[in-house]
């Protein structure tokens, strides 16, 4: 799948990436990850420096078919570079680290946390 993203970028097309986070949020901290949730929406705005390579962001949780309490959140940037410079930044961040990083690993299951990268293919 590398050669076929390499083959496509060098022809000029741009081509979006999605970093898929999944993950299981622990059943009793469930009302502190939705009040987590606002207060990750607010601190966003405060760093845009964060946040100026993201194009969209989207979390969504399961319905049918997963774990209760299961979440999917989707980044999506312009190239995979712009996600790797995104994730470096916010992982080398003193306040990131301790002020949303810290914070949802306390309120996922250990062991649920999946990240992967999604590439068009076409």
């Amino acid at each position: 799948m590398m050669t076929l993203y390499v083959q496509l970028a060098e022809g000029g097309e741009c081509m979006t990436i999605f970093v898929v986070e999944t993950y299981v949020v622990k059943p009793d901290k469930l009302g502190e990850f939705a009040e987590f949730g606002k207060k990750y929406i607010e601190w966003t705005k405060k760093r845009p420096d964060l946040y100026k390579d993201l194009k969209s962001w989207k979390l969504f949780t399961h319905v049918i078919g997963g774990v209760w309490g299961g979440y999917v959140e989707m980044s999506e940037f312009e190239n995979l570079a712009d996600a790797e410079k995104h994730l470096n930044m916010a992982m080398q961040d003193k306040e990131f680290m301790t002020e949303i990083y810290q914070q949802i690993m306390a309120l996922i299951v250990p062991g649920t946390l999946s990240m992967n990268i999604w590439m068009p293919v076409a």
